[in-house]
């Protein structure tokens, strides 16, 4: 498929890869398939996966709850954003999360598509529906080979335990 070719896919149509942040990503779009516009992918994780504080220097991103419950904090401020919810996180701008339901599903979407290579060379394919592994040390790796996430502290969250990091 080239860019421009319309794209319909069932919710289990997509590559399935193990994110080593947490949590297991499925494809929805990939960067190349839009021209380089956006790329989407679904991001099923479990109660307590935790992001960094981080940013996306050159993409905006959207996040939609599918199902579930996040905790998110923006640029400092924390919101819950429940199942029918989302965000809009511009470029640059500081945020992270952490899943406070059992298990939650959401839909990333980032545009434009420059960034998909951190998530993709932070992951590697899902071979089983059990938990993948973790590897922040390759995560913050890719991070900073690509430059499209910049790692900029621990979780905020005060709840967060460090040895979840």
């Amino acid at each position: 498929m080239g860019a421009g070719t319309a794209i319909v896919r069932a919710r289990d149509e997509g590559e399935r890869r193990w994110f080593l942040g947490g949590g297991t990503h499925t494809w929805m779009l990939r960067a190349a398939e839009t021209g380089g516009a956006l790329y989407a992918f679904e991001d099923a994780v479990t109660q307590g996966k935790v992001t960094p504080y981080h940013a996306h220097p050159d993409t905006d991103e959207i996040v939609f709850v599918l199902e579930g419950e996040v905790l998110v904090n923006i640029d400092g401020e924390e919101h819950v954003v429940s199942a029918g919810g989302m965000t809009y996180t511009p470029k640059g701008v500081p945020h992270a999360f952490m899943v406070r339901s059992t298990t939650a599903r959401l839909l990333s979407l980032q545009t434009p598509g420059t960034s998909e290579s951190f998530y993709w060379g932070a992951s590697e394919p899902a071979t089983s529906d059990e938990p993948g592994p973790t590897d922040f040390e390759r995560v913050g790796q890719v991070a900073q080979g690509t430059g499209a996430t910049r790692m900029l502290g621990p979780p905020p969250f005060p709840m967060h335990q460090p040895s979840d990091a």
